[in-house]
């Protein structure tokens, strides 16, 4: 970029620097404590260590900012809090006194919170958002959340998200829900915090607690994690149970971890992992679809030839931290679309992977045509989520009781369709529910050819796909990156995240530019985000993708980043933080009207 070009940018940054610290200090001014921000796990386990600090005093903190700053601040990010949060914190105090210690306990007396399609089976809520769930309770912990109280980690409180995981509509806007209403981005209140996880990035991005907890099908944990600044990681599917998790789909859905550090991130991660079989899900005994075999009228899955078998997990992935990662990687990048982006995103992410090289990574060019490669497209993603959607919600409404959405006609999605029609005003004053319908209107057989769904991949789905079909296509989709990364001798796909949070938009919807997170979710690959840049102030990422258990290789690669960009800046609340230059001309009152001379004749 010229000097004369980049000239104009600059100014502009300034003044949104400016404008971002006026905002920074207003909220100081308001009372929201910051003595905690940015602290990690491993800096609040020390303090809690040593005596100078203790749970139940972090809890309160977090609570005073979330109180001050979040509903009152108009972030919103924060569904509800866990009346039982001070006590538990209390109760890690007296766990820690007596003799515990996070070797014993990781995420002992640590703060954290869960999205709301997570059960917790105490006094909260998990409704996905949905006022169809809101009623009793959950009747058990998820697993997830189980494993979080066995870590002695004190849960703080529900996140709220994209209504149903952002399955309902296409015309949705990420963020909103029917119970939670709009999540808000915490660098510029205006815009959007990407979905579905909107408030487990937002809120840890704005110091509401150490850590929290997201889902993903496709996107909802490393678009949030970008757009709000944060590292996001999407691990392997069937590597963290889904057990008492609101879905979407078991072919594609995880629970993962938001956090302000890379460290952070993969401590919260280890708490969760599901090491052996969990009755409650299978995949956390199996491998996801991108390692299945398949066949004919089969579809796919791990005992059919061609299937790959799971590896033994490592026992710490904390032990894969290194700020020199990079040096000696290979990584290939594929751009995902973001050079139809604004010319200030593109410099981020060209700034990112100079960042890379400069680490002592080589960069292969996936996008190379003299490379003549191209990853196989996952046209049966639409299909596979519809149609697990329609299966797997009845199976997890049949789990709850007392709840709006079970006197519409029993534990089906159908119900669920009947009461967002019931209660319109409130569950869709501005979108609809045509993914809902489209996912009701399917026939449940498997070899069933869906109208409406095609690919050109097979030669059977020209005109229409069967669930088979499309799980087919999607696992061709992950055998591709596979190849990729065996053709290129490569340890990892680097790309761009998703473009900044654009302007929230009720009434059109969400305005995406581009995502990497496809090459990815339907295959059930892992992915880390990591903050990268933040043009004109607004975060963006680059995500680590890998196969299916590459964990290990990617926890370094994220981590090198990391150390050697800095990337992440905290949030600022501010309104609109693209004010600069937007003031119109000053006018000034015409002059009052003069009479004209009166001419006097004779």
């Amino acid at each position: 970029m010229s000097s004369t070009a980049s000239g104009p940018i600059v100014l502009s940054f300034k003044a949104v620097l400016v404008s971002a610290l006026a905002a920074a200090q207003m909220a100081t001014n308001q009372g929201a404590p910051t003595q905690f921000n940015e602290a990690t796990v491993a800096e609040l386990q020390h303090e809690m260590s040593v005596g100078t600090l203790t749970s139940e005093q972090l809890t309160r903190f977090y609570v005073d900012r979330i109180l001050k700053l979040d509903q009152k601040g108009g972030m919103n990010s924060v569904i509800e809090l866990n009346p039982d949060a001070l006590n538990i914190a209390r109760m890690m105090d007296a766990k820690r006194r007596a003799g515990a210690t996070p070797a014993q306990f990781p995420l002992l007396g640590i703060p954290v919170l869960l999205k709301d399609n997570t059960d917790t089976g105490d006094q909260m809520q998990t409704t996905a958002g949905s006022l169809a769930l809101l009623g009793q309770p959950a009747l058990h912990d998820s697993t997830v959340a189980a494993k979080l109280r066995a870590a002695g980690a004190v849960i703080l409180g529900k996140t709220n998200l994209s209504e149903w995981a952002n399955f309902r509509s296409f015309f949705s806007t990420s963020g909103w829900s029917g119970r939670g209403g709009l999540t808000n981005n915490p660098y510029s209140l205006d815009r959007n915090a990407c979905g579905s996880s909107s408030g487990s990035g937002a809120a840890a991005s704005a110091n509401f607690a150490a850590v929290s907890f997201g889902s993903e099908t496709d996107g909802s944990i490393v678009c949030p994690g970008s757009v709000n600044g944060v590292v996001g990681f999407k691990p392997t599917i069937g590597l963290v149970s889904r057990g008492g998790v609101i879905p979407i789909s078991h072919t594609q859905d995880t629970v993962g971890p938001h956090g302000r550090t890379v460290a952070d991130a993969v401590a919260a991660l280890n708490a969760i992992i599901s090491r052996t079989p969990d009755p409650r899900d299978p995949a956390t005994g199996s491998v996801p679809l991108g390692w299945q075999g398949c066949a004919p009228l089969v579809g796919c899955n791990a005992m059919l030839p061609g299937a790959k078998a799971r590896p033994p997990l490592p026992a710490n992935y904390s032990a894969f931290l290194n700020p020199s990662g990079l040096s000696g990687a290979r990584l290939g990048l594929t751009r995902s679309g973001i050079d139809s982006a604004p010319p200030q995103q593109i410099a981020a992410f060209e700034a990112a992977i100079e960042a890379i090289k400069n680490a002592g990574a080589t960069i292969v060019d996936l996008d190379d045509p003299a490379n003549n490669f191209s990853f196989s497209p996952a046209d049966g993603e639409l299909l596979v989520l519809e149609y697990d959607l329609k299966v797997d919600l009845a199976k997890y409404f049949a789990s709850r009781v007392n709840v709006p959405v079970l006197n519409f006609g029993g534990p089906t999605l159908a119900a669920a369709i009947a009461f967002n029609k019931a209660n319109a005003s409130t569950e869709m004053p501005y979108f609809q529910q045509e993914i809902f319908e489209q996912a009701q209107g399917l026939t449940i057989d498997p070899n069933f050819c869906q109208a409406g769904f095609t690919s050109q991949v097979l030669p059977t789905t020209h005109t229409c796909m069967s669930y088979n079909d499309a799980l087919r296509i999607d696992q061709m989709a992950g055998a591709s990156l596979d190849l990729a990364l065996a053709t290129f001798n490569l340890d990892a796909i680097v790309a761009p995240t998703d473009s900044t949070g654009w302007t929230t938009d009720l009434i059109l919807g969400d305005h995406f530019l581009f995502a990497s997170s496809g090459l990815a979710g339907p295959a059930g690959y892992p992915i880390i985000q990591v903050p990268s840049g933040s043009p004109f102030g607004m975060p963006v990422g680059i995500s680590f993708i890998g196969t299916a258990f590459s964990e290990a290789k990617l926890i370094p690669l994220a981590s090198g980043f990391e150390a050697v960009t800095h990337a992440r800046i905290e949030p600022t609340f501010t309104g609109n933080i693209t004010t600069a230059n937007t003031a119109g001309t000053t006018l000034v009152r015409p002059k009052k009207a003069t009479p004209p001379k009166q001419h006097h004749h004779m």
